[in-house]
């Protein structure tokens, strides 16, 4: 058999609620932690003195009386387990694990027996239910009942508010030599009971202290098993078995520090309940003290922790009376530092300004309201961007119990420092694979995005790209329209949207109505010849395929091992994985993506060359073919002047409404040579030819042209 047992699951009844936790029998003692406070009960093997093994509500349990008079309870065992634990306990605590079987008839009337700190009530020699006598928090009597009321615990779902029990009278004679039977009872019970009761002297006394957890000042008076916090409006009494930890921590200022007490039950005041008691102290306030005892018994009750005469800063004065009369250690910040030299970073929780104090083994969040996490408990913690600007970043805490405390506000220069303190305390980061790559780095939280790889981002710039490549080819092979070129046509552009233009252009034909005929139609036609060249064109099929980046080359590669570590990952988190580990490639992983993707680039480029040589992709007429069109249509221009007014007159009784022909065209705009200029107008009817015979036919054109 090993020097050890373990059982996990095994739960310890307290005040009415049952905590689970694990338990551990040692060769030199008991220990239980609680997994919710996480509270450890240590019992000396060498005080164990009894131990019953019962049938209890959750299964199994084991009684464990001590030689000091303690009573332990714990359940949650197996059947199968009795013989391993009874083994052990004969081996290594010369113990015998008896069985003990309890009442359950459920009769009201039987016998009520005091054992050291329990009081159990038999029937027929066997227990029914068993009360410890610490959850005792009064008792008072009646006539022939004694009552019991109950310390409360809020966690409790359903509680025992208190207990009566019937004490039938004693006989005449025994009456008056004795006390009557109902007092026996209420001095056993009160013998053992918690009861706070302020009798005697308190051992020392702090004078309006500042406490900030429950608000105000408070005189503490210090007894031996209880502190009294005395205020104007209310009074607390705090039991020393209420007490979890003790903390001394430093004010960012570095001229004050906070005392808390963390209670478990705690203090309640109406519906509101303290779990912490806070209290802020200025460095420089020294206090002598003499404590309300002789120094023989101050050596003989603390052994040397405390002396009758002390002097000192007042907080080191209250934390060593603490720490003496609790019986618990002091916890304090450790190694870590923040930005500005503190142990302590400044942050928000819950819309209220604070300090979070990152300890060897917790968090701890002073003070509105006050936050204490223990590792233990912690499931992952996450580092966020700021909600409201960039030069901050959100610390997010998200426990075992799925309970989420987030800490905003934290100035950026603090990242660094606190991502080594929780990489160091091997906490899991919810966002490691993120954080790894830009540790170190003061410029994490720049104003802009840019040093974050973004895998939509990268896309949109991709196909930017080739666009603008898709346009210059265009360029070359003579596609693009040759009327928009503002360095050129600017005045020709003007011109025609010129209001006040001389009617000369239209006085051959004569009148204003012609000439606000001709005007429209063309403005018409401007605004679709702008326009025209920004639709998509159709994508030519037989062309090669433009070459992919370096990332996507790498993305395509990657795509299945990304999907085997991730099983079920949608496109979107694909993407956002991809562009993360991208990211954090060095140079030297990169370079051989860089160099296929110029490789492909290259091979583009050949392809490209020898697709137009073979003649693909000049379904457009080059630059050359345009110009010796133009040059012919001016000929007949030049030809076809006098006779303008016949074509006219043919298309007018043709009712050809839906074309128009060059010559037509070429006529109509020779007629104001002499005032425009024959270069540019000529050039321009021959664009405006080329524009409206490939626009739509419509009504609207044909009446125009009629009318011109």
């Amino acid at each position: 058999m090993g020097d050890t047992l373990e059982f996990s699951d095994i739960y310890q009844e307290v005040k009415g609620s049952w905590n689970d936790g694990r338990l551990r029998f040692g060769r030199q003692s008991v220990v239980y932690k609680s997994s919710k406070t996480g509270k450890v009960d240590s019992i000396p093997a060498a005080e164990l003195s009894q131990a019953q093994w019962r049938r209890v509500c959750l299964g199994q349990g084991i009684k464990l009386t001590t030689s000091t008079g303690h009573i332990y309870k714990y359940d949650g065992f197996r059947d199968t387990d009795f013989e391993k634990i009874s083994e052990y306990f004969k081996s290594h605590y010369k113990v015998e694990l008896s069985e003990k079987e309890l009442c359950v008839k459920g009769w009201n009337w039987g016998t009520a027996k005091f054992s050291g700190p329990l009081l159990s009530f038999e029937v027929s020699d066997s227990p029914a239910f068993e009360i410890p006598l610490a959850s005792v928090s009064q008792c008072a009597t009646g006539k022939n009942e004694v009552t019991l009321e109950f310390h409360q615990n809020d966690e409790a779902e359903v509680s025992l508010m208190e207990v009566r029990f019937y004490v039938p009278p004693g006989d005449t004679a025994t009456t008056e030599e004795g006390p009557e039977p109902v007092e026996v009872f209420r001095d056993s019970v009160l013998s053992k009971a918690d009861v706070i009761q302020a009798t005697g002297d308190a051992v020392c006394i702090f004078k309006e202290l500042q406490c900030l957890t429950p608000r105000g000042r408070y005189d503490i008076r210090i007894y031996p098993s209880f502190l009294h916090l005395h205020g104007k409006t209310f009074d607390y009494k705090i039991p020393y078995t209420t007490v979890l930890r003790l903390f001394l921590l430093p004010h960012k200022d570095q001229r004050q520090m906070f005392f808390m007490i963390s209670l478990d039950p705690p203090i309640k005041q109406g519906q509101t309940r303290y779990h912490f008691l806070i209290l802020l102290f200025s460095k420089e306030e020294d206090l002598s003290l003499s404590l309300n005892m002789t120094e023989e018994e101050v050596e003989k009750r603390y052994g040397g922790k405390l002396s009758k005469n002390m002097s000192g800063s007042l907080y080191e004065m209250v934390g060593r009376v603490m720490k003496a009369l609790v019986n618990r250690k002091i916890t304090v910040p450790g190694n870590f530092l923040g930005h500005s030299g503190t142990q302590c970073i400044t942050c928000s929780y819950k819309a209220s300004s604070g300090l979070l104090y990152p300890l060897e083994r917790g968090f701890v969040y002073i003070h509105k309201p006050p936050v204490h996490l223990r590792f233990e408990e912690v499931s992952c913690v996450n580092f966020a961007r700021g909600t409201t600007t960039t030069r901050s970043f959100d610390f997010e805490i998200e426990t075992k119990q799925g309970t989420q405390f987030t800490f905003s506000s934290i100035e950026r220069e603090e990242y660094g420092k606190l991502f080594d303190f929780v990489t160091a305390k091997k906490l899991s980061i919810k966002n490691r694979g993120f954080k790894e790559g830009i540790k170190g780095k003061d410029d994490m939280l720049e104003d802009s995005d840019e040093d974050q790889h973004d895998a939509y981002l990268e896309r949109m710039k991709e196909e930017g790209k080739i666009r603008e490549e898709a346009n210059d080819s265009d360029d070359s092979d003579g596609e693009s329209d040759e009327s928009f070129n503002p360095g050129e046509e600017e005045d020709d552009i003007a011109e025609e949207y010129d209001s006040k233009a001389s009617a000369s252009d239209s006085s051959a034909e004569g009148g204003d109505s012609d000439r606000e005929k001709k005007k429209r139609p063309a403005k018409k036609a401007k605004v679709v010849k702008e326009r025209k060249p920004r639709k998509k064109k159709p994508k030519d099929s037989g062309a090669p395929k433009r070459p992919m980046s370096a990332y996507f080359l790498w993305l395509n590669a990657s795509r299945e091992s990304i999907k085997a570590e991730h099983p079920g990952i949608s496109i979107t988190e694909i993407s956002k994985r991809a562009g993360e580990m991208w990211r954090e490639l060095g140079k030297e992983q990169k370079v051989e993506w860089d160099g296929k993707a110029e490789e492909a680039k290259k091979d583009y480029e050949v392809a490209m060359r020898e697709y137009r040589e073979s003649g693909g992709g000049s379904s457009a007429p080059s630059k050359k073919e345009r110009k010796k069109k133009e040059g012919k249509s001016d000929e007949k221009n030049k030809k076809g002047t006098s006779g303008g007014g016949r074509e006219r007159e043919r298309e007018r009784t043709t009712g050809n409404d839906s074309f128009k022909s060059r010559e037509f065209i070429s006529s109509e705009e020779s007629s104001s040579e002499s005032d425009r200029g024959k270069g540019k107008r000529k050039r321009k009817g021959s664009d405006e030819q080329e524009e409206v015979a490939s626009t739509p036919p419509s009504s609207d054109s044909g009446s125009d042209g009629g009318g011109a």
